[in-house]
């Protein structure tokens, strides 16, 4: 009875990428709307917003590289996430291919990051 080397295509898991770009994203437009539309959206269901004080003075000066950068990253992991959905859609029994809910999960961050985006562009 052969055993399956753990080096064989078959059972690599893919590369993270889009998970990676997703998270990547999500942090910038985190930090773009640390100043204005979180605090606000926080006031309104009754959560206390003294923490993001700290976040919103290190990310205020750089408003406009997190904005480039998160609507960058988060481009690529919707790009990356379509050609995952792609791929799954083909995938043999006996292939490794991203599992239901990482992809479901992507897709969750894209939009969290796409609506902190801009609500960090809005309300700034």
């Amino acid at each position: 009875m052969a055993v399956p080397s753990s080096n064989s295509p078959a059972q690599k898991r893919p590369f993270p990428g889009a998970e990676l770009l997703t998270f990547s994203g999500l942090a910038a437009a985190f930090g773009l709307a640390a100043c204005c539309a979180l605090p606000l959206l926080l006031a309104t269901l009754g959560l206390s917003t003294a923490w993001l004080t700290g976040v919103a003075l290190i990310a205020t000066p750089h408003r406009s590289l997190l904005m480039a950068i998160g609507a960058a990253c988060l481009l690529g992991g919707a790009v990356l996430l379509w050609r995952q959905q792609r791929a799954a859609a083909v995938c043999e029994p006996g292939q490794v291919c991203s599992p239901r809910w990482v992809r479901a999960l992507t897709l969750v961050g894209l939009l969290a990051g796409a609506g902190l985006l801009w609500a960090g562009y809005a309300y700034a």
